[in-house]
């Protein structure tokens, strides 16, 4: 879809802001759910019924991250087909409703088939929050729209924390888990004012809908454009499949590899500090309370972060900024090895915190607005899905950490190492290429349609 200019942007104000807030919300809800056991993992090692070994410790973190690849590999295509809308809402159902039964879970196995299931819900809404948010924002405010809907997720973190703090020691860490069900009551509101995507509905041929909806968002001087190639064709023709092999195509091979490559590294800095910063804290000689200080300040400081990042994305270009900021996460992370003061510490894993959950949030980003819009759903998704790979290691890779003889250390060499890494990989992907060859012409949207405003 060819990117309208800045001045030609129609979209009020008002209904990027009412998209923002419904997946604001949604991702606010994961984010919770995300946390959540790396907030209560230090209870669950002392918690005497399970005796849980440090390896499954480890093993239990990914429990919902297997299903997290699943359902960003699936709901991120099936909202390309099916509709954005319906796939956010299904995703929210699933995750909020298995908080409860992991809550109830007599053992950890049960506990884990939760979070497996809910995984699938979680991996979802990420890719279909992702396609909303670039669909519904002017070009030159894509990244810092996307970072400002994204802190959601951090918050949640932060939410996750807190609840840690203040329910754990009254109620356990079950129900820490049980108030990631709550959200639940979320969805008949951003049922009713959640718009469906108007690239959607054209690039399935519903003008009639797009035109509707079009009036009731109040978006003036709406007008379907199609390249030439389609009016010449009578319409869209593409069969269901072109939507998972553009991404592979020799257009964007290059592209996809180094993409699925950063973010990989992104989600294994992400889950595996997430999951074992507390302990590893602990481990160095912070008592509990302080070690879950330090999971807030990491994702506080990465929700402010994403806003700085996507403000900067915009300015400076995405490609730079992400390089800079993994470089700058790898260094604070590194330098939480020296036997620094709380404050100093805390300033370090701020920038950890940035430089591994604000980039990777910037980099969903650039995936999202980097693909055509007729597979943004799928090629967010899937790569969303690869990553997951590294979001499944990263719990693991503390975890083997935490039960060798290695000293602790090792974990902050290891993922410095890996935010170096994903600042190489993001400084491979070439350049987004002119997305429409051929002419564009206006049409009647009786004769034909595929989107943009």
């Amino acid at each position: 879809m060819a990117t309208a200019p800045v001045n030609d942007w129609n979209v009020p104000k008002k209904t990027t802001g009412l998209v923002l807030f419904c997946c604001w919300l949604a991702i606010l809800a994961e984010g919770y759910d995300v946390g959540v056991l790396g907030a209560i993992l230090p209870a669950l090692a002392e918690y005497k019924e399970w005796n849980l070994s440090p390896l499954a410790l480890g093993g239990l973190g990914s429990y919902a991250l297997i299903g997290m690849l699943i359902g960003a590999l699936f709901i991120g295509t099936l909202s390309d087909l099916v509709g954005r809308k319906k796939m956010l809402l299904a995703s929210m159902v699933i995750f909020t409703l298995t908080q409860a039964g992991a809550a109830w879970a007599p053992t950890p196995e049960l506990f884990g088939i939760f979070r497996l299931i809910g995984g699938l819900g979680m991996g979802g809404v990420i890719p279909v929050a992702a396609a909303l948010t670039i669909e519904y924002s002017a070009p030159n405010k894509r990244s810092y729209n996307y970072g400002l809907m994204y802190s959601g997720y951090s918050l949640g973190i932060v939410a996750a924390a807190l609840a840690a703090l203040f329910v754990l020691p009254l109620g356990g860490w079950r129900a820490v888990i049980a108030i990631g069900a709550a959200p639940v009551v979320l969805i008949p509101i951003i049922w009713k004012f959640l718009p469906e995507s108007l690239e959607y509905l054209e690039s399935k041929g519903r003008r009639s809908e797009a035109k509707a909806l079009a009036a009731k968002l109040q978006i003036a001087d709406y007008r379907p454009v199609v390249p030439v190639a389609l009016v010449a064709q009578g319409g869209p023709v593409d069969p269901w499949w072109k939507t998972i092999t553009t991404m592979f195509s020799r257009k964007y091979l290059r592209s996809t590899v180094f993409f699925w490559i950063s973010l990989f590294c992104g989600l294994v800095l992400v889950y595996g500090l997430n999951t074992w910063l507390p302990s590893i804290m602990k481990k160095a000689g912070y008592d509990l309370g302080s070690s879950l200080t330090f999971l807030l300040v990491f994702s506080l400081a990465s929700a402010i972060g994403g806003l700085l990042l996507g403000r900067a994305a915009d300015k400076y270009g995405k490609k730079l900024i992400l390089v800079v900021f993994y470089i700058l996460g790898g260094l604070g992370i590194m330098l939480l090895v020296f036997p620094n003061t709380m404050v100093v510490n805390l300033l370090f894993v701020a920038f950890a915190g940035v430089g591994s959950i604000s980039t990777s949030l910037v980099l969903t980003g650039y995936i999202a607005d980097y693909y055509p819009a007729k597979v943004r759903g799928t090629a967010t998704g899937w790569a969303l899905s690869f990553a997951r790979l590294g979001a499944i290691s990263g719990p693991l890779i503390g975890g083997w950490i935490a039960g060798s003889k290695l000293p602790f250390e090792a974990n902050f060499a290891i993922f410095a190492g890996i935010a170096v890494l994903a600042a190489g990989a993001v400084a491979m992907i070439p350049k987004p290429q002119p997305e429409v060859p051929v002419a564009a012409v206006d049409v009647d949207p009786d004769d034909a349609a595929v989107g943009a405003r």
